[in-house]
């Protein structure tokens, strides 16, 4: 598989980090990854795309080696958006965005809200803001699956997840799924860019700041806020890239998911769940292509 380079920019007079696959000249793909990865999650698909692509995978803030404030306020969504539409305002170009997990939200907020850089969406294991708050306020399956946040959010989670060479956070990352990609020199990777200073709290300070909110199991929340649908419509082309033993985000937050996205095309994949970018990249890496190609213009 072909090498990344490092890249560091200044974004809104912040710096960022990022790995680059491909050529300069070729169609950019911009992959965002989620809780708790980093940049590198990502090289396992970007280099098999890096032929036809120029693959760009940033440390999104408080993640890796870009800035990790350390206010709460920092991670609201319209930050993180205003982040990676910087970096995209320096490509001088709209770009395919691919997110997974939390990445998948800050890709979501782009296409909804700055919808004049993104050509193409493609989601891999995420979830669009509406539907997933309403299961979230349901008191049903997605509601239990995510009592998690309730524990991220709480003063000094952090500090539990990394005690006993985050042993806590490792157990909360397998969520009952196959994290057996993640051993050995990865797994000493992923530990090394945990153990940034201040890195942990900032990458939970994304759900501390969301809006979102969670009910108790079986207790439906009735103070949700109306989501008003003509304000998050993806308009652009979509992939949704679905791995259905996902055990942290269930069907259930992908029903009716062609109300925000009329353009919309879902791939399920039976035999992987969350992780499936590091189970599967040759299938991924194969969805992906042959969905842009069959994409006009």
């Amino acid at each position: 598989m072909q090498d990344a380079s490092h890249r560091f920019v200044d974004l809104n007079g912040q710096p960022f980090h990022y790995l680059e696959w491909g050529r300069e000249e070729a169609p950019v793909l911009l992959f965002l990854h989620g809780f708790p990865e980093y940049s590198g999650a990502w090289g396992e698909v970007a280099s098999r795309l890096a032929d036809s692509y120029r693959c760009i995978a940033p440390d999104q803030r408080g993640f890796g080696q870009s800035w990790a404030p350390q206010e709460v306020s920092a991670y609201e969504m319209r930050e993180l958006v205003g982040d990676m539409a910087a970096l995209i305002d320096t490509l001088d170009q709209k770009v395919t965005v691919v997110g997974h997990d939390w990445g998948a939200a800050t890709a979501y907020g782009l296409a909804m809200f700055r919808p004049e850089l993104v050509s193409r969406l493609i989601i891999i294991n995420g979830v669009h803001p509406a539907p997933f708050q309403r299961e979230l306020a349901a008191g049903g399956a997605q509601t239990s699956a995510s009592q998690y946040i309730r524990f991220l959010r709480a003063e000094g989670s952090e500090d539990k997840l990394s005690a006993n060479d985050f042993e806590s956070l490792m157990k909360l990352f397998s969520a009952k799924m196959d994290l057996s990609w993640l051993s050995g020199e990865r797994l000493e990777l992923y530990k090394a860019e945990w153990s940034r200073p201040g890195r942990l709290k900032a990458m939970i300070n994304w759900y501390r700041a969301s809006p979102l909110k969670v009910a108790l199991p079986g207790e439906a929340l009735s103070d949700v806020p109306a989501l008003r649908k003509d304000r998050l419509q993806v308009r652009c082309p979509h992939l949704l890239i679905w791995g259905d033993n996902d055990t942290a985000l269930l069907p259930q937050c992908i029903e009716g998911l062609e109300e925000y996205a009329p353009d919309l095309t879902v791939e399920h994949v039976g035999d992987a769940d969350h992780w499936i970018c590091h189970q599967k990249p040759d299938l991924v890496a194969g969805l992906i292509r042959s969905w842009l190609e069959s994409q006009p213009g």
